[in-house]
């Protein structure tokens, strides 16, 4: 009997743990730059591109664009074979204000914002989310489509000679 009370807690529990993890995406007192400068050397050393998904604990679709990309097998293959993947903060605890500066203000469409970094830290794609949404979670044929089309190999010059 004892056993299945503990079991029947832990079941229950599952979802509360997971909805957790939910809740601490991100970290207000990381140091971003030097993440971002050991992601650069990771996605170098990997052939990856860096994605940053830009937002705060606070951003419920924040939450929802990672849930539906770590809960997806297929998304989540494409990002973890193509990126490094950054969640940098944005609250009112830190802001991160130099970098997104650096990056050219991606604040300016709202959060989440995706930004795609090569492996020396260099923007290549700045990425409206709410143009990746569906009614009230997102569209997996978008997101799919934006991971690929900003993937290490689609920019690839090779691919494009004698076109």
């Amino acid at each position: 009997m004892k056993a299945l009370i503990i079991a029947t807690l832990l079941l229950l529990a599952a979802p509360v743990l997971k909805a957790q993890d939910l809740e601490h995406i991100y970290d207000p007192t990381a140091d971003a730059s030097a993440d971002l400068a050991k992601a650069e050397k990771q996605a170098a050393a990997e052939n990856k591109h860096i994605l940053l998904q830009i937002g705060g604990n606070w951003c419920i679709w924040c939450k929802r664009f990672y849930k539906f990309v770590q809960d997806d097998t297929t998304l989540h293959a494409l990002a973890d074979k193509n990126y490094i993947v950054y969640h940098l903060n944005y609250s009112k605890e830190n802001k991160n204000l130099p970098i997104l500066q650096s990056l050219g203000y991606p604040q300016r469409f709202g959060f989440p914002v995706l930004v795609i970094l090569d492996a020396k830290g260099k923007r290549l794609h700045t990425q409206n989310s709410a143009l990746l949404e569906s009614a009230d979670t997102y569209d997996k044929q978008k997101v799919e489509a934006m991971l690929k089309e900003w993937s290490p190999d689609a920019l690839n010059p090779a691919h494009y000679v004698n076109q």
